[in-house]
Formats: structure tokens, sequence, C-alpha cells
């Protein structure tokens, strides 16, 4: 195992796998729905984590989502950097800061393939908690063309090493 970077150890607290407890998403747009969730973040000795995401259905367990990228931090600071490419045809970059048992996070630019499914992401915004309990819960809001930033995702993981 690589050493943690001295410059995560404001966010070294995400490092690990985590499954999610309880996934559900909404929008006004969609029928509300729920999946499943594994997320990592790995160290591999940079001021940085490497992350991946995948989301399966909850019945039949087929494929829904899958997400790849990196979370950097600016040594010496509260200031993160996350890019995320998405298997639907979204890359995102967001950045923000920590804070006490958590980050917050609102993105800077928002890129999709030309014949990436309508209506376009125009905006995100991602609250990470780390709950007293030692759950982790995400909270993903998002503008689209039609819609104003409205709370699509919310995500409780528990660490599962």
């Amino acid at each position: 195992m690589a050493k943690v970077h001295e410059a995560l150890k404001p966010i070294q607290w995400l490092i690990g796998t985590w499954e999610s407890v309880t996934a559900r998403g909404a929008y006004p747009t969609i029928k509300d729905f729920s999946y499943n969730e594994v997320i990592k973040f790995l160290s591999i000795g940079q001021p940085l984590l490497n992350y991946e995401a995948h989301s399966r259905h909850p019945e039949s367990g087929a494929p829904m989502h899958l997400e790849r990228g990196f979370l950097r931090i600016k040594p010496g600071t509260s200031q993160v950097a996350f890019m995320v490419a998405h298997n639907f045809g979204l890359v995102v970059l967001e950045e923000g800061e920590t804070v006490e048992n958590g980050l917050r996070l609102t993105s800077k630019s928002v890129d999709r393939m030309s014949f990436a499914k309508e209506p376009a992401v125009k905006a995100i915004r991602k609250r990470y908690s780390l709950n007293a309990d030692g759950t982790l819960e995400i909270q993903t809001d998002m503008e689209t063309d039609n819609t104003p930033m409205t709370n699509h995702l919310r995500v409780v993981y528990k660490r599962v090493d």
C-alpha cells in the first residue's frame, strides 16, 4: 500500500471502499429510483486520490452508471478539485473546499459528447459528509437546460475496507 501524501490529511478519511446502504435519486423530469453503488478512493502516494464508482440496479444487478476520476487537494490548503468522467458522455470539473468531516464542491465546467442524452447538464453541486456513525453521505444537486438547481441524488455509504 502506498504511503498517504501529507497533503491528503484533510481528506484521508475518504480513502477506502464504500458501499451504499441507501441510494436514491429523484428529479422533477424523471421517476424516482433507487440503486446500489460502490465507490473507491485510492491513494497512490501523490497529493490526489484516484476515484471510481459503479452503480447497479437493485433487483436485476444490471450495471447502471460508471464514473472515474481524480480528487486533488492543493497542498497546504483546504482547496480541492475533482475531475470526473461519466460513462453516459459527461465530463465534470468540480472545485471547492474541505470542511470539518466533509467536502463542498461546485462544478466549474461541465462538458458532454455531442450525442449525449438531452437535456444537457449545466451545473452540479455536491456535499460530502462523514457522519458521526462512520457512514459517508453524499448529496448531489443538478441543473439542466430545463430544470434549475435541484437535489438529484442522496446516498449513504458504509466503509467496507
